[in-house]
């Protein structure tokens, strides 16, 4: 039985939602109904995909284009229902595949991405949402641009017309303890308010109550719902 299989991860949807819904009663910035909770599905199986659907999941997030294309053809039944998020990094020449795919993309961090999805979105006659990540520390493996590359992104990109900026996304440094990583949330909203922007994509597994609590609209779960890496594979 699926409900056998999957108990763990039954448990685990009961418990975020849980602290996703307290982490709004505390927050300032949002409300409950302003949160997305993006399942991040990029190591588990289509099976898992499927079962934390029948129990009220809706977006999920990939880090490949080629991941959400086999996955989808597994679940044919639901993959159209589903408000796929790319939340990896996104090299120009997969642009064309991404906005077939993916309603949001997370991880746009230049201009010349942009105009790339804005080119191929509108061969498909599509506007694609999109974030920019901002990256706020000197890590080499991180992707993302600078507050100042921010504004000449916005800048350089007003006039396309098949792309929509919908806010900010940040992958700040791992720290154990959630606080520690509070300024980087904070700062990323002030960003986001300078830029007139709406969403927050920021908070994962270890933070995302404190990422609510300063304001995230979307947040980003992977281990905390399906476990440890390659769970449920």
């Amino acid at each position: 039985m699926l409900q056998d299989e999957f108990s763990i991860l039954n448990t685990n949807i009961d418990l975020i939602t849980k602290k996703i819904h307290d982490a709004a009663q505390r927050s300032i910035y949002v409300k409950l109904s302003d949160i997305t909770l993006v399942a991040v599905s990029k190591t588990v199986s289509s099976k898992a995909i499927s079962y934390a659907y029948s129990k009220g999941l809706r977006v999920f997030g990939e880090n490949y284009v080629q991941n959400v294309r086999d996955k989808s053809l597994e679940i044919p039944d639901i993959a159209d229902k589903i408000s796929w998020h790319m939340i990896g990094h996104l090299q120009k020449n997969k642009a064309g595949m991404a906005v077939k795919y993916f309603d949001v993309i997370h991880t746009v961090d230049s201009t010349a991405l942009a105009y790339e999805i804005d080119k191929k979105a509108g061969q498909i006659g599509k506007i694609q949402r999109i974030l920019i990540q901002i990256k706020m520390d000197e890590e080499p493996t991180k992707k993302g641009t600078s507050q100042t590359d921010l504004f000449n992104i916005l800048k350089d990109t007003k006039e396309l017309k098949n792309i929509k900026i919908d806010g900010l996304m940040i992958i700040p440094p791992y720290f154990p303890n959630p606080e520690d990583v509070r300024p980087y949330f904070k700062r990323l909203r002030d960003i986001r308010d300078e830029a007139d922007l709406k969403e927050l994509s920021m908070g994962m597994s270890n933070d995302f109550e404190t990422a609510i609590e300063e304001g995230a609209t979307m947040i980003r779960i992977g281990t905390a719902l399906f476990g440890e890496r390659n769970y449920l594979t």
